[in-house]
């Protein structure tokens, strides 16, 4: 007599995970979770580490050459000022009033160039202006600047997180800071960096390394999920380094294919253009090598939760149909990104009378191809290494990690009734199985 069977009742079995099979809902051993946590310890610590080691030692000493040179000689200044009148043939004659500097409230002449007047010049707009108060008295004519954006792209970047805050919530402002910390590392120590003539490369590898740790933290939290895309991503930048390097040697690219180049280099005549075009590859791909890895740990993480007795392989499989999309997107992505950013120099390039392959050779272009090629490059090889991490750690979340109670499930031995009624009856059961397969109710 079974142990279900007593005092001639027969007692119900107890409940398993799905029906027809044997799985029970349990947590792993905790020492498997710790082993886990500790192995992405050992591998990303050592990188955090690293990365502040190296922000300490390229960190620009003494006083940065940034916002040095003046804009404007001895005696000028730059004044905002606000358009009253547009007169004459389209934009001959425009009126502004003064609204900062001495001549605040006074109205004068504005001298504006021929690329402002080619579109509508708005009554009302604030305009940059360049003013010399010994010509006030004078009547002399101001010269147009720029428009004033402050207030539209205030505006626009309000809009932004607002719209974050609405759809993505705590997560989505999260991201918003972390992006504003990233930007912080570009502009605090990367670019002043570069300009004191340290290896653009390092500064590349350190400064996308610090941008990495706080922007993905910040937006998703420290857990193994987020350790395990962080992990892809390094793989992903690391890899488009040692391509960005191989390809801008092996095509011979000099990295003074745009007018800013020659800027640069007659600027800073220490630096590498080409080491500065590699690091311009390197931090140009890293929003979107972040953004795959994201979402294919989420995927992997995702499916676990849906049914938690799916092997390993299997995720990875499932996941890859997931990332395989993801890479037939970006496969287009970059490229339209920078065909939007290049149109006038394409025309321009364009115009003149030359093949095809002497135009994409070109070196302004080739830069360009080879930034969106290495890049991709990085894109897809990220996506399998950060889906067969994931999977094989998913299961050491014993709760889901966005906060939901979904508990790993393990593999239990049937019951004694469940396995002998399988050997009594084996054709019942296979069927049992293969309608459940088709119902979507029983594991792959």
């Amino acid at each position: 007599m079974s142990q279900q069977e007593q005092g001639g009742q027969v007692q119900p079995a107890e409940p398993t995970g799905h029906v027809g099979h044997s799985h029970a809902p349990v947590h792993l051993p905790p020492g498997e979770v710790r082993r886990a946590r500790l192995l992405l310890a050992a591998i990303v610590v050592p990188l955090l580490l690293a990365t502040i080691a190296g922000m300490v030692a390229l960190w620009p000493k003494g006083e940065s050459i940034a916002g040095s040179i003046p804009l404007t000689a001895s005696g000028l200044t730059f004044e905002t000022a606000r358009i009253t009148d547009v007169s004459g043939p389209p934009g001959a004659e425009v009126t502004a009033e003064l609204l900062t500097g001495e001549g605040a409230g006074v109205e004068v002449p504005v001298s504006v160039g021929e690329d402002v007047l080619r579109e509508p010049i708005p009554v009302g707009a604030q305009i940059l202006v360049l003013f010399e108060a010994d010509r006030l008295d004078a009547g002399a004519s101001f010269t147009f600047i720029d428009y004033k954006r402050d207030v539209p792209l205030i505006w626009l970047a309000v809009a932004y997180v607002l719209l974050v805050a609405l759809v993505a919530r705590w997560r989505g402002l999260a991201a918003v800071v972390g992006l504003a910390a990233s930007l912080a590392v570009i502009g605090l120590f990367v670019l002043p960096a570069l300009m004191t003539g340290v290896s653009p490369l390092l500064v590349a590898l350190v400064g996308s390394s610090a941008m990495m740790f706080v922007s993905v933290y910040l937006a998703h939290g420290i857990s193994i999920r987020t350790t395990t895309a962080l992990l892809g991503t390094f793989v992903g930048l690391a890899v488009t380094t040692v391509l960005a390097i191989v390809s801008a040697t092996g095509s011979n690219l000099l990295g003074t294919g745009s007018e800013e180049g020659y800027q640069v280099m007659s600027t800073f005549p220490e630096i590498s253009m080409r080491a500065l075009l590699v690091c311009g590859f390197v931090i140009a791909g890293l929003g979107a090598l972040n953004d795959v890895t994201i979402t294919q740990a989420s995927a992997v993480w995702e499916l676990h939760a849906s049914d938690p007795t799916v092997p390993r392989r299997r995720v990875f499989l499932r996941a890859m149909r997931i990332g395989r999309d993801h890479i037939a997107s970006t496969v287009y992505t970059l490229a339209f990104a920078y065909v939007g950013t290049a149109l006038p120099m394409l025309m321009i390039a364009s115009i003149y009378d030359r093949s095809p392959t002497q135009l994409i050779t070109s070196a302004s272009i080739a830069e360009e191809l080879v930034r969106t090629l290495v890049s991709s490059i990085g894109l897809v090889l990220a996506i399998p290494v950060t889906t067969a991490i994931s999977a094989s750690l998913v299961r050491t979340s014993n709760r889901d990690e966005r906060g939901h109670g979904v508990l790993v499930v393990a593999s239990a031995a049937p019951t004694a009734t469940e396995a002998e009624g399988d050997q009594a009856h084996p054709p019942v059961q296979r069927r049992r199985d293969r309608r459940l397969r088709g119902s979507g109710t029983m594991g792959e």
